[in-house]
């Protein structure tokens, strides 16, 4: 599941063709639930960078502790909690990557799990909107998650599922139909991930030195050519 994200300065406007970015964008090295993500999601027409709280916040909610911050693909259409925004109100979370915990002998290893090329990713997910007064509201999200694929399986059961940047702009159209999304939400392929283990420092969710990022060991990874 995920839990923590590293979300460093992207080249925002080059995330997506035509994305209106009219706001400084939330980064962060090590952001937990509970705070504001960077979003994308579609408006009059064009993808546009905002914000949200991480943890969806319908406006039936009672207790702000049960905003889930992750979504299981599996259950978009089962729950009342996330179908209608599966419906209408997809969106994606650009990040550099997200943090996962490997089960040790001792003490889980965090590890930094990014695309392999190091580029940014593009994560599903769902918006919702409160309305506080008539004219001001908050919005909120959840990740979308999947099983993880084959070679990240042995870090976590389960990770967000990334959407490709050629089909990003047709994820977050409201008239695309709910089969053809539900399609999107697949294990990513084992050449697009990779992970590499990082300092325990990533542990403690105060803690945005850029160190929590760094490298202590090889990445884990796949190529085309090796055999699965």
């Amino acid at each position: 599941m995920a839990g923590r994200l590293y979300i460093p300065a992207l080249a925002w406007r080059n995330l997506l063709p035509q994305l209106v970015v009219e706001e400084t964008p939330i980064t962060g090295t090590n952001l937990a639930p509970r705070q504001p993500l960077p979003l994308i999601r579609l408006e009059a027409g064009r993808p546009r960078l905002g914000r949200a709280f991480w943890g969806l916040t319908p406006p039936w909610l009672k207790v702000l502790d049960h905003a889930p911050h992750c979504a299981r693909a599996e259950s978009l259409e089962s729950r009342a909690m996330f179908r209608d925004a599966f419906a209408a109100r997809r969106c994606l979370v650009p990040v550099g990557g997200v943090y996962v915990w490997r089960p040790m002998a001792r003490a889980k290893q965090p590890y930094l799990v990014t695309r392999a090329d190091r580029g940014p990713l593009l994560l599903a997910a769902l918006w919702c909107r409160f309305h506080t007064t008539l004219t001001d509201y908050n919005d909120s999200l959840a990740l979308i998650t999947v099983p993880s694929n084959e070679l990240l399986a042995p870090l976590t059961d389960r990770l967000p599922a990334v959407i490709e940047r050629d089909t990003a702009t047709r994820w977050l159209d409201p008239q695309m139909p709910l089969a053809e999304a539900r399609q999107q939400l697949t294990p990513a392929a084992t050449e697009l991930l990779g992970a590499f283990p990082v300092s325990r420092e990533v542990n403690d969710p105060g803690n945005q030195e850029a160190s929590c990022a760094y490298p202590i060991g090889p990445m884990l990874r796949r190529t085309s050519q090796q055999e699965t």
